[in-house]
């Protein structure tokens, strides 16, 4: 199974303030940078609880009739009607192996916390940042403490007229 993640942060490295708010990110996302066809290539997300509470404030639900999977040892709020979600918790690696049962290949996955733990469990492949033209100081950083060194392969870095950047990577190795 692949996964992969593709996020936007400020360019001070955070990917929402302390509140967990995203306020700075372009509304509706901004100018188009990928997010359709990176969506068109995945068959399921992988969020935690934070993300999922954020996203289920959005005016619509932002992942149709994809299935998400929120990571949590606590019960969730109800989806909203005609998404579909799934509680589930575990290790990374417990998780990507019941998935990958189910026939599920591309996994996208969200959220701080749920991306730290991935990256730490050596189950992200891919990389897609796009960062914000704006400095915010302080928020929920994308990446946190690491057992070691992870190792990335540089793929490509585009750019937009908004002054978005957007760099991808795959895990060397």
């Amino acid at each position: 199974m692949r996964a992969s993640t593709f996020i936007g942060t400020s360019l001070d490295g955070f990917i929402a303030r302390p509140n967990g708010d995203l306020d700075f990110l372009p509304p509706g996302g901004g100018e188009p940078h990928g997010y359709e066809e990176f969506m068109a290539s995945v068959d399921a997300l992988v969020i935690g609880r934070n993300t999922y509470e954020t996203v289920l404030a959005f005016a619509s639900w932002p992942y149709g009739d994809k299935p998400v999977f929120v990571l949590s040892t606590h019960p969730l709020d109800p989806a909203p009607a005609g998404a579909v979600v799934e509680h589930m918790s575990g290790e990374p690696s417990e998780i990507v192996s019941q998935l990958a049962a189910r026939g599920i290949q591309h996994i996208y996955v969200d959220g701080g916390i749920t991306i730290q733990r991935f990256l730490r469990a050596g189950l992200i492949q891919r990389l897609i940042i796009t960062r914000v033209p704006v400095l915010i100081g302080q928020g929920i950083p994308l990446f946190g403490a690491l057992p070691k060194d992870i190792t990335l392969t540089h793929i490509a870095t585009r750019h937009y007229s908004s002054g978005l950047v957007q760099s991808e990577y795959v895990v060397a190795g």
